[in-house]
């Protein structure tokens, strides 16, 4: 029997033991839902060409959460049974005799459920062997070590496959399900010069293994970044364009992700409270959220409380379009929950044209960083402060790398302030942006 098949069965039997787990706790409460996600997978690390570690993955416990008199009880099992299911469920509601009424929970209104979702593509289940994907850890290994003889030491690679399926239920009627899978291949290695060393790092992932970068690319990849930091400088303390390389400028559009959560809303805990309809961003600038593109990173037909996901404009020209809700927030902020129970689903961000060598010409002279430290970020605020590394740039060219120093800014003054979004789009994250550049940062240093 092929994997596919295999999931397919697993598929059905957890559909059923949802199914059974809601008339159970339908019967003895106001509002109940269940879910479960079953995944299995295997990790394999080497170093130095030597296999470290292997691990096999198989988990996933059935949820089930009641509602009986506005009070909310939660209990899960691994055990699949008719009777350890009925014991979940007494527990749940014993849970929930003992906590306070809360006029806001329950689920997401029925008008919003997926009753009929697509299928988005994202099922390649890869089940290697372990010497199998052991080889393609260490085959990026020795691409770095191949690569440049200042690469001295690899710090570790590795090769991860796993798939899964997801199971939501509730009382009602709502039932879906869907497998999916991800692939990733990792490599981390040292290099040497006489100042010193440095580390750094590159890394695919896919559902699809076909879809994965070559091991000798990413090895390649490792390498180059590793050795282009050795014998980093500082920089006197200053106030220039700072260039957001584009594996690091998803953060800043994460930042934004946080800051229209309803849970951040409701709490008053924002600096983007009450800017809704208001322009945040350059008029230029436009996010759209596309939840069912075919093998997407974070494609999803329904959120992980069944509401059916759905295209979004996030920002329109420069415009906080709408917020982020579950359906407990969208009861506290009196709202219509938008589907993001369990986050974002492949954000697209809009770019001002330039490729990676234009955009360096664009920043003329400044800082560009491919690293951030720390959690400076006061999000009720907006400040802004962290740790970076990177490079110096003067009129347009790379001059030398640049460590030790710190950037600070605000964020309703950084986002304002973008001035290009760059072509080098960063495909990786569920967040897809090219390399940002803003008009102006303190940079601290010397």
């Amino acid at each position: 029997m092929s994997v596919k098949q295999q999931v397919a069965e697993q598929e059905e039997q957890l559909r059923q033991a949802v199914s059974r787990a809601l008339d159970m706790a339908s019967a003895r409460s106001d509002q109940a839902e269940v879910a479960i996600t079953k995944s299995t997978g295997i990790s394999v690390s080497s170093r130095m060409g030597e296999v470290e570690n292997v691990e096999f993955n198989q988990d996933g416990a059935l949820g089930i959460t009641v509602y009986r008199d506005q009070r909310k009880g939660s209990a899960s099992t691994t055990d699949l049974s008719e009777k350890a299911i009925a014991k979940t469920v007494e527990a749940a509601l014993e849970i929930a005799s003992y906590t306070s009424p809360d006029p806001f929970g329950g689920p997401a209104p029925k008008a919003l459920m997926a009753f009929d979702y697509p299928d988005l593509d994202l099922f390649y289940p890869d089940e290697p062997e372990p010497d199998t994907a052991a080889a393609l850890a260490i085959e990026a290994e020795q691409a770095a070590l191949r690569h440049d003889s200042r690469i001295k030491f690899s710090d570790g690679a590795s090769y991860d496959s796993h798939y899964g399926v997801r199971v939501y239920g509730n009382s009602h009627g709502m039932l879906g399900s869907y497998p999916s899978s991800q692939q990733a291949l990792s490599c981390s290695v040292i290099a040497q010069s006489d100042a010193g060393m440095e580390r750094d790092m590159s890394y695919t992932v896919a559902r699809d293994k076909a879809d994965l970068w070559t091991p000798e690319f990413v090895g390649v990849e490792a390498a180059k970044h590793a050795v282009a930091r050795l014998n980093p400088r500082s920089v006197s303390t200053c106030q220039v364009p700072v260039m957001f390389d584009r594996s690091v400028a998803t953060g800043l559009f994460g930042h934004l992700v946080m800051a229209i959560s309803g849970s951040a809303l409701y709490r008053k805990s924002s600096f983007l409270l009450d800017k809704k309809d208001e322009k945040i961003f350059p008029h230029w600038l436009t996010i759209n959220e596309l939840p069912h593109v075919l093998k997407g990173a974070a494609s999803a037909p329904f959120d992980s409380e069944g509401v059916m996901t759905q295209d979004r404009r996030i920002i329109e020209q420069g415009v906080l379009k709408t917020y982020l809700a579950t359906s407990y927030a969208a009861r506290k902020l009196d709202m219509t929950p938008t589907g993001h129970a369990g986050g974002i689903h492949n954000w697209y961000v809009s770019h001002t044209g330039q490729d990676a060598d234009a955009m360096l010409k664009t920043l003329g002279t400044g800082l560009l960083v491919t690293e951030l430290m720390g959690q400076g970020v006061n999000p009720v605020t907006g400040d802004y402060s962290r740790g970076a590394a990177g490079f110096w740039v003067e009129n347009g060219e790379i001059q030398y790398p640049v460590s030790g120093i710190t950037i600070a800014g605000n964020l309703n003054d950084m986002f304002a302030n973008i001035v290009a979004i760059g072509t080098d789009i960063e495909t990786r994250s569920q967040i897809q942006t090219g390399s940002v550049i803003i008009d102006a940062m303190k940079v601290a240093g010397e």
